[in-house]
């Protein structure tokens, strides 16, 4: 595996959960990062633990490309590279098809489906031309498996590990990219639940929900293998969880 220090990544949703624990972890191995998402109080607190002149960030909405193509264009200008992405932003609000929610499932795929495309779109270019880049895409168990009430997450999750693979196809011999599937972590993705039957039936995971750590150095484990190699697929959840 290569040392990260100095390198520089991207990483999106970056205001809780797997974004921040990533961030806090690369900055730590020596890394510079460049933090989006829509809390910008949260950023800025992050920032200013991890030491301004460690981190670049703005407020970012991943739907939008202009937001997301900004904050490439300031970390750029600040650190003059960009070596890897993570493509973390996602949402959850798990129903039943027939309940028909369907601004939810417009949000989902807006979130989950077009924002990874947009923040891959915003550094591809630059990683193009560099010869080289690093992509670490946050799928979801739920894109392996459908159960009840997963059927449009699961559809976005799916089209998570679609694009990684389409993305490693295209652009094999200089692009790094990598699609993780956690399984039960601890994050804010429940809070997205607005369903407050789907929401109570999930209780029973919280008895085996882990730290998202464990997500976050999976990223890192993804992010430090040489040029050479990539780790394209990897899984991972709680030991006791059956889905």
């Amino acid at each position: 595996m290569i040392q990260l220090k100095d390198k520089v990544i991207f990483i999106t949703g970056a205001s809780s959960g797997f974004g921040e624990i990533t961030a806090t972890k690369l900055v730590a191995e020596g890394c510079k990062v460049i933090l989006g998402a829509r809390r910008v109080e949260k950023l800025a607190a992050l920032a200013e633990k991890l030491g301004p002149e460690n981190v670049a960030f703005q407020e970012m909405d991943v739907t939008k490309i202009d937001n997301v193509r900004s904050i490439v264009k300031l970390g750029l200008d600040k650190f003059g590279v960009i070596d890897g992405l993570v493509n973390n932003a996602g949402i959850m609000p798990l129903s039943m098809i027939a309940s028909g929610r369907i601004k939810e499932w417009d949000q989902m795929i807006d979130v989950n489906v077009k924002g990874v495309l947009y923040a891959i779109n915003a550094v591809l270019e630059h990683m193009l031309k560099r010869g080289h880049g690093k992509i670490v895409n946050v799928s979801s168990i739920a894109g392996q498996k459908v159960f009840p009430a997963s059927a449009v997450y699961s559809g976005t999750k799916f089209a998570v590990r679609a694009i990684s693979e389409g993305l490693r196809v295209e652009t094999a011999g200089k692009i790094q990219v990598t699609n993780i599937s956690p399984g039960a972590f601890a994050t804010e993705l429940g809070n997205s639940i607005n369903d407050a039957a789907i929401r109570d039936s999930l209780g029973a995971y919280e008895k085996i929900v882990q730290p998202a750590e464990h997500v976050a150095d999976a990223i890192i484990f993804a992010l430090k293998q040489p040029p050479s190699v990539a780790i394209n697929e990897l899984t991972i959840r709680p030991t006791a969880q059956e889905l």
